[in-house]
Order: C-alpha cells, then structure tokens, then sequence
C-alpha cells in the first residue's frame, strides 16, 4: 500500500529554538525591529522612516536567516547601490559570521548584467554584449539625430540629452512617448513622428551592435523571465528569499522584476518608506510601495517608528509638515 506523508509548504522552514541561536535578537533589537527581523516567509512590506534602524533590522534579517538554516545564495539582496549592499553583508557577517558573505547582494541592474549574461542569446544578444553608461547611450542618440539630419538651425529639436531621457523614461515607466511629450514637453509635439524614429532607430542600432543601456538591462530581464518560463522557475527556485532596500525608489520595471522573482515562493520583504522617493527621475513610482498589500494579498507590514536619529522637537516638526503635505 502506498505511503502518504505530509510535507510542509514550499520554501518553509522549522523554526530553530531561540537558545540555539548566537545572536540574543530580542534584546540586540527593538520590538518592531525584532518582528521584521524574524518574519522569514511570505511578502512582508516594511515602512521605515529615516533613523529608525532599517538599516540594522536588514543586516539583523540576514543573519537571522542563516541562523535558521537558510542556505545564504537562496538569499538575494537588492539595494540601489553595491556599496550599500557590500556594507550590509560585511555588518551581517561581523553581527554572526562568514557565512553571510555568500548571501547574493547588488543592485537589481548588477543582477540583470549578470542573470542575462547566461542567457542574453534567447533574447537575440550574445553573452559577450557592451554596456553603454548614460554620456555613451547620450552620444549614439546624437549620430541617430545627426543621419536623420534633425539637427538642422531651420528648426528646434530637442538635444541628444532630452531624446535620451524621454527614451529612457519611456523605458522605465513603461509610457507612450507620446504620453511624455504631451505631460512635459508640449512645445515639442509637432516633432512626436521625427522622435519616435529617433526613438526606434537607436533600439535598433542598440540590437544590432550588441549593445544595452542601463534601462536595456532592466527591461531584457522582464522579458527573459517573462518569456522563459523555465528560466523563471530556475532563478524563483534559486532566490527563495528576496529583500529590497529602498522600495520607494523603484520604478515600474523593478516592481515587475520583484514579482516575477518571488512567484513561486512569494518570499519577498521589501523595505522603504512612503514619505520619501528621491529617485523620480530614474521613473521611480511611489505607488510601487503603496500598491505592494494589492500586489501580494497576504502582505504583512510592519512600521519601523522608533526614531533613533532625531530629537523629539524635531521629529515633531516632521510629522507636521508630513501631515500638512497629506491633507
């Protein structure tokens, strides 16, 4: 007769004891922090304002992960920086140990570099691709306006730098440039026809040197998980517990990145704080983290509130100011 056993669920853990640990979290901790620290599975958004630790609960989360058994590269730690990133493991390892540095951490561009490296030909790239930094992609845009001859004195049209941002914003906010020119450049809408060429024949002397830009990058990695669904599978089975720093700042093509990432575990805690997005001009949208309870149903948030940073005179002037801006 067959045998039936019953299994936990997918990507959960059996809790260690608390006196197994090295690490007394409770007292290293405050209760939110601890909370946050210690919530291992599912989505989890953590609202954290400046000076309340977020900091220390993300580098607390790492080893308390690896304390609990979680190998650390199923671990991935996605910052807007790598040296925010380097910093966090380094802190992680010092609070536990080495083992923290294996944990994989870098910004969700270093990530994409990497992950479309290994498959960039299903995407008609080879491996061997070319990145172009901001002054380099600025320039192709230039020779594109230069052989449509565009840059005549007969008439005003936008410079490679406006061109190059209305692409990249079109990019990262996935928007019609259309839609762009008519919100932030109207006196530029009788050219819409003359930038779109603009736009289309620098996405395709990109595909055709095999080159990317940065937003490239973020935009090939949607569609590698999106159309290789075995290459999702692979990267979701590999990263079962993703953590996001600065959530706020992301913009639409990240948040997309983070769901296609977690669907087959819905690991995910990603931490930043409403009231702050410093980043709009990279398309970050503040309804990423407002939209993130939509997103994932089952979402658990924990508010960090205890500021460490500030005195109460003036956070109180803060909260003024921020409720004023709300109503």
């Amino acid at each position: 007769m067959k045998k039936y056993t019953l299994k936990k669920p997918a990507g959960e853990l059996h809790l260690v004891h608390p006196q197994q640990f090295q690490i007394d979290y409770k007292n290293e901790l405050n209760p939110a922090q601890y909370e946050a620290a210690t919530s291992v599975n599912g989505p989890h958004l953590i609202v954290a304002g400046a000076g309340t630790g977020k900091t220390r609960t993300i580098v607390y989360r790492v080893a308390f992960m690896v304390e609990l058994g979680v190998k650390p590269e199923h671990i991935l730690l996605l910052t807007f920086t790598r040296k925010a990133a380097q910093e966090m493991l380094r802190r992680a390892s010092i609070v536990l140990d080495y083992r923290c540095e294996k944990v994989a951490g870098g910004t969700f561009h270093s990530f994409a570099n990497l992950t479309l490296r290994k498959h960039a030909p299903l995407l008609g790239y080879d491996r061997s691709f070319t990145i172009l930094d901001q002054g380099d992609a600025e320039d192709v845009v230039n020779l594109i306006r230069t052989r449509l001859k565009l840059d005549t004195k007969e008439r005003r049209f936008p410079r490679k730098e406006t061109l190059y941002d209305l692409h990249s914003r079109s990019i990262n906010t996935v928007t019609p440039v259309a839609d762009l020119l008519a919100a932030d450049y109207p006196h530029y809408l009788e050219l819409e026809s003359d930038i779109r060429k603009v736009h289309d024949m620098y996405t395709e002397y990109k595909k055709s040197h095999n080159l990317m830009d940065y937003d490239d990058l973020l935009l090939n990695l949607v569609r590698l998980l999106k159309e290789q669904e075995s290459i999702r599978a692979d990267v979701s089975n590999r990263y079962k517990y993703i953590m996001v720093d600065e959530y706020q700042d992301t913009n639409k093509l990240q948040s997309e990145i983070v769901r296609l990432l977690a669907y087959k575990h819905r690991n995910v805690m990603v931490v930043g704080d409403d009231s702050q997005s410093i980043y709009a001009f990279r398309g970050a949208s503040i309804r990423n983290i407002l939209d993130f309870p939509e997103e994932f149903r089952e979402c658990k948030v924990i508010k960090l509130e205890e500021n460490y940073r500030s005195t109460q005179a003036i956070l109180n002037v803060a909260n003024e100011i921020l409720q004023r801006a709300l109503d």
